[in-house]
């Protein structure tokens, strides 16, 4: 077992913790030696590894493929993992490779429903297949339109479930993923959410206005804020037919690009970045975990030349 003993990194560390774009000195963030830093989530006072575990890493794996995966995801200091039923098999697969190390995971699971009965007919699937008896964090999934804000809300919506599942001990907290600026604002209104989890990509920030006015509004509200597409490039070409598997859109591939992806994630407020679900890009990306320092200022204004003239996964408006 490696070093538990933290290195402790202050706001005073270094100079770069304040440069891009806004100050990390509201989170708590610690490395241990060869280890993935952790930082803290929100204020709910966990700390996960600045990488997370998605679920399609395991889908379509076998079981040991899948156990084989886990392991060296804990070797490596994650703490974060993540899955949904709609992953495919990944619920399935995931449960029995992670249930040796459940104890000391953060675990989140989410759900496409929008009613009261069929998140919780998910959630003790969910619960079923992961072998366990609770989540960390259970989130609404993929909320896009403002028409699934007002169902979840409303009469025998989902967050009738929400409510009642965290009272019996069956989640502990409460976010939600998003696609869209609109319904993220929205869901942030409605309700006080621990976390989101929300594209956060270069291309998508600078050339499609996508992501900074929802990171401030839950900075604002002191929500953990974890972080998809940091590995995107956009969307896939049309011409492009031989596809990466386990990705729909087109991902960083070339390690030097992925590392500026990642660091540009990161060098916002953001408690942790999720990878792409396939399983050889997630392991590029943990052979990154000792460079993933935020940019510098010199790095800042290259990445925001470099996102102009590409085409973002995401906008803002849409058109």
């Amino acid at each position: 077992m490696k070093r538990r003993k933290f290195l402790k990194i202050t706001a005073t560390s270094t100079s770069l913790l304040s440069c891009f774009p806004a100050q990390l000195s509201a989170i708590g963030r610690e490395k241990a030696p060869d280890m993935l830093e952790k930082r803290t989530l929100g204020n709910t006072g966990e700390k996960l590894s600045i990488l997370g575990f998605g679920g399609i890493v395991v889908m379509d794996a076998t079981p040991e493929e899948a156990s084989q995966r886990v392991r060296e995801a804990i070797e490596h200091g994650i703490n974060y993992f993540d899955v949904a039923p709609s992953y495919g098999d990944a619920e399935i697969k995931l449960g029995p490779a992670l249930e040796p190390y459940r104890s000391n995971v953060f675990l989140a699971c989410k759900t496409t429903e929008r009613n009261k009965e069929g998140a919780m007919r998910e959630l003790e699937q969910s619960l079923q297949h992961m072998k366990t008896d609770h989540f960390d964090l259970y989130q609404l999934h993929a909320v896009t339109t403002l028409e699934e804000v007002e169902t979840i809300f409303g009469p025998g919506g989902a967050m009738e479930t929400f409510i009642k599942a965290r009272e019996a001990g069956k989640i502990r907290y409460i976010g939600f993923s998003a696609h869209s600026v609109e319904a993220a604002m929205a869901l942030m209104e409605r309700f006080e959410f621990d976390t989101l989890l929300f594209p956060v990509n270069f291309a998508s920030w600078h050339a499609g206005n996508f992501g900074p006015q929802v990171l401030e509004r839950a900075q604002n509200k002191d929500m953990g804020i974890l972080a998809l597409k940091a590995m995107a490039k956009g969307p896939w070409p049309e011409e492009v037919k031989d596809r990466i598997s386990k990705c729909w859109y087109e991902p960083l591939t070339d390690p030097e690009d992925a590392l500026m992806g990642l660091r540009f994630t990161l060098s916002h407020p953001v408690t942790a970045a999720i990878p792409p679900g396939n399983e050889n890009l997630f392991k590029m990306a943990l052979g990154l975990e000792n460079k993933l320092e935020p940019l510098t200022s010199s790095e800042i204004e290259d990445i925001k030349k470099r996102s102009m003239s590409g085409h973002p996964l995401f906008r803002y408006p849409k058109t």
